[in-house]
């Protein structure tokens, strides 16, 4: 049973009540780095000063959806209807914490799963090769059904590309594959009914035992569809040119595995890193040159990093770390160079089977360099993924989590109160992903569980299935 609980840089060398507070204990010019990212929240996602009367003249906190609906009846704010802020001020107070409805379920760990763009389509990908598209238009069909190939453990991400014809997939391998999902074909077994490009990765001054080693842990399209950025296990970035087919550009990156990279906005110039070396760096491609360094470094997070997402605006991202706790950052406080230091913790810590130390999770990096940091999940066993909730209908005023625990938890972004967990899954949620345009959140699990849900959700119940016994997992 399940239960919801409530740009530039410069080239130079809702409340709940049982809420995590956010750790603001930073420079001193935190408080304005603070007070500006609440500003860009609010304007995003902030109603009207006068659709928040009731009646006119007095004040009403919070805003009811009524109150507001009177007032853009009265006209209160001389627009004559919402604006997109209003709207998201609306959406944001409905969270998608009704169900599960399960969407399918495979005898096989689920490691990836997310909406399209445009969120008509829904991908997700299984560790026994199984890569599944389903049509969210038209009740969860499964549209594509792709066998991969060559795997090496297991999918360790997927991604499509912004027309959503192709679709690209990597495993501990230097080969990513390329599929057309644009054909007709429902079913795709990797160079038998359909061709699965390899796109290789690595370069000219590898040996053959650099080359075996490499293991892509994250891949993204840029905006345009026309490259690809990747992070890779021998420490590094790579950029991908699909029309040249060849590695642009590769980029040394990190002193340690290199376990998610994203592009900072859609103008493909800035990239984000993240390590197991407990560092986040940022990558400006124009003013690369030929030594590679990075334009600046953020710490603050004390153990290894697993996934980062951008705000896309080229200045705010988040980090998941393996320390327990999600970051902040905000690219204006990074330094021009950190020099690489050992963890400060228990360097035997291994979090693929330890449990995080009870005592280190007091410990504070003494350089913190983080807006924000946010705790209440877990980041064990496996590379746990986090993400601004959606622009359109929240303003991104949520971020949200999976946790090795089997739960999904949500953030408010400024205030860092937990408005919301969902509890159902018998293993980790590797990776969470919230529709675009609608209530709807989608988690996926080790158990091989795929699950919705939704606000207000279905007249149906939801179609939950006896879970599979818990099996160890190593």
């Amino acid at each position: 049973m399940s239960k919801p609980q409530k740009n530039g840089i410069a080239c130079d060398d809702g409340n709940a009540p049982n809420g995590t507070c956010v750790n603001q204990d930073h420079s001193e010019d935190s408080d304005y780095l603070v007070h500006d990212i609440a500003q860009h929240t609010n304007l995003r996602s902030g109603p009207h000063e006068n659709l928040s009367r009731g009646v006119p003249g007095k004040w009403k906190l919070p805003v009811s959806t009524v109150e507001m609906l009177v007032g853009r009846e009265g006209n209160y704010s001389g627009r004559g209807r919402f604006s997109s802020a209003d709207g998201c001020h609306v959406l944001s107070r409905y969270l998608p914490v009704n169900g599960p409805w399960w969407v399918d379920h495979l005898k096989s760990r689920a490691y990836v799963s997310q909406f399209s763009a445009d969120g008509s389509l829904f991908v997700a990908g299984f560790q026994r090769s199984h890569i599944r598209i389903y049509n969210v238009d038209k009740g969860w069909k499964v549209q594509k059904d792709i066998l991969a190939k060559s795997l090496r453990w297991t999918i360790t991400d997927a991604a499509l590309s912004p027309d959503q014809q192709f679709l690209v997939y990597s495993s501990l391998s230097p080969i990513v594959h390329i599929v057309n999902v644009g054909s007709a074909a429902s079913e795709s077994i990797a160079n038998i009914t359909e061709i699965h490009e390899g796109l290789d990765f690595s370069v000219d001054d590898y040996d053959d035992d650099d080359y075996e080693g490499i293991g892509i842990f994250s891949v993204k399209f840029s905006t345009d569809g026309k490259e690809l950025v990747a992070a890779s296990s021998d420490n590094s970035i790579y950029v991908y040119d699909l029309e040249a087919k060849r590695p642009s550009l590769r980029i040394l990156a990190h002193k340690s595995d290199v376990n998610t990279v994203c592009f900072a906005d859609e103008t493909g110039h800035l990239l984000f890193s993240g390590s197991d070396d407990h560092l986040c760096k940022v990558w400006d491609r124009r003013c690369f040159g030929t030594r590679g360094k990075a334009a600046g470094v953020l710490v603050g997070h004390l153990e290894g990093i697993t996934f980062i997402d951008s705000r896309g605006d080229g200045r705010y991202f988040i980090s998941n770390g393996k320390d327990q706790t999600t970051k902040l950052w905000d690219i204006r406080k990074m330094s021009s160079n950190v020099p690489y230091t050992p963890r400060l913790r228990d360097p035997h810590f291994d979090y693929r089977w330890m449990d995080y130390p009870t005592h280190a999770r007091a410990v504070k990096h003494p350089h913190d360099q983080s807006l924000a940091t946010y705790k209440g999940h877990k980041v064990l066993r496996t590379l746990i993924r986090c993400y601004f909730s959606p622009a359109y209908s929240t303003g991104q005023k949520y971020i949200y989590t999976g946790s090795s625990d089997g739960s999904l938890h949500i953030y408010d972004l400024v205030s860092g109160d937990q408005v919301a967990s969902c509890h159902h899954h018998e293993a980790p949620v590797r990776d969470c992903s919230w529709h675009p345009l609608y209530p709807t959140i989608v988690t996926s699990s080790w158990d091989g569980v795929i699950a919705r849900w939704e606000f207000p959700g279905s007249d149906e119940e939801p179609a939950r299935h006896a879970p599979r016994q818990r099996r160890p997992s190593y």
